[in-house]
């Protein structure tokens, strides 16, 4: 048993302080993620400390006219809020695709997007695991890999990023506010999470002592012409073996913008703007969104068990954009 010590913040400038001075030390809100792994041995923290007091649970209209979601906000609140459900139903619809009401009523905003793999080797002390002790090996590569990364690998790691909600702040392109010991920054989301490389240690870029405040979303939030595609093996809570974020801005027949995230193909919710770009300006048809679905899945790279998911995450995607935009004729077989 790993023992550890406890402390109860009471305003952020603690909470700093705490943090900083102790490089073992860890925060805990929810602990949807954090108690499941220190029951596995996973993370072994000398010293939690509890942020569930700090006013940061509010969310709030933004001066731009975004809305300003708190760090501590649950998922739920966040899904089943008024202004959520009305201008930025993508993102309700991805929280609500995930988990389970229980675990939604618990799990944070700042902790769900600072969750880790659900790798069953990260989780397998006996495992090799350079996520869990770099340079150990990864017994995903050669091992059952059907939940794995197609997308963004590495030789050290092919874990995937677990997140529905993420996936929809991503198409959303949302801001993540931090305060550290060097003040606050503001991280465009897509810079938020890394891809493995050489350090899949590394979940995100977040400096040390580093603490989420708030998410910020932007005026547009795509409350027409969206959908949230979640293919799993199970209807209730399981994690995606691929998921889709679409939205669009049609300006008549032409779509004025686009937005595509992808979720369980890669280390971070995938977003390639290149295929976004090519969707722009074109007619809502099913040759543009075969297109926009190739060019997004462009080096995907399968490793045995899970290859089936290039031709899964093609076919989620084209059928997302198919919903997002009811316009488009219907009269073809999405799955063809």
């Amino acid at each position: 048993m790993n023992a550890f010590t406890y402390s109860r913040a009471h305003d952020l400038a603690g909470t700093l302080k705490e943090i900083g001075g102790n490089e073992k030390a860890m925060l805990i809100a929810g602990g949807t993620n954090l108690i499941d792994l220190m029951k596995e041995n996973v993370a072994r923290p000398s010293h939690l400390v509890d942020i569930t007091r700090l006013p940061l649970s509010r969310i709030e209209p933004l001066a731009d006219g975004g809305l300003r979601l708190g760090a501590l906000s649950t998922n739920s609140q966040v899904a089943y809020h008024p202004e959520v459900e009305r201008r930025y139903p993508l993102l309700a619809k991805a929280i609500l695709a995930g988990a389970s009401p229980q675990l939604r009523n618990m799990a944070t905003t700042g902790g769900n997007l600072l969750q880790r793999t659900r790798c069953v080797y990260f989780y397998d002390l006996a495992a090799s695991c350079n996520k869990r002790e770099p340079g150990s090996g990864c017994a995903a590569l050669h091992g059952w890999n059907k939940q794995h990364a197609i997308l963004g690998t590495s030789e050290q790691c092919i874990a995937t990023h677990p997140s529905d909600m993420c996936v929809a702040l991503a198409a959303l392109r949302a801001t993540v506010l931090v305060e550290g010991p060097e003040g606050q920054r503001a991280i465009p989301f897509s810079e938020l999470h890394r891809l493995p490389g050489d350090a899949p240690e590394l979940d995100t870029t977040l400096l040390r002592g580093e603490v989420i405040t708030a998410v910020d979303l932007p005026p547009e939030g795509f409350a027409e012409h969206h959908a949230y595609l979640k293919v799993r093996e199970r209807t209730s809570y399981a994690f995606a073996l691929v998921s889709v974020a679409a939205a669009l801005v049609l300006d008549g027949n032409r779509i004025q913008l686009a937005r595509l995230a992808l979720g369980g193909v890669a280390h971070k919710p995938w977003r390639v703007e290149r295929s976004e770009a090519l969707l722009e300006g074109k007619a809502p048809t099913r040759e543009a969104f075969e297109a926009a679905a190739a060019d997004v899945l462009r080096g995907a790279r399968g490793f045995g068990h899970n290859d089936f998911k290039i031709e899964l995450a093609r076919r989620a995607v084209v059928r997302a954009l198919t919903q997002a935009a009811p316009e488009v004729a219907r009269d073809h077989d999405v799955h063809r």
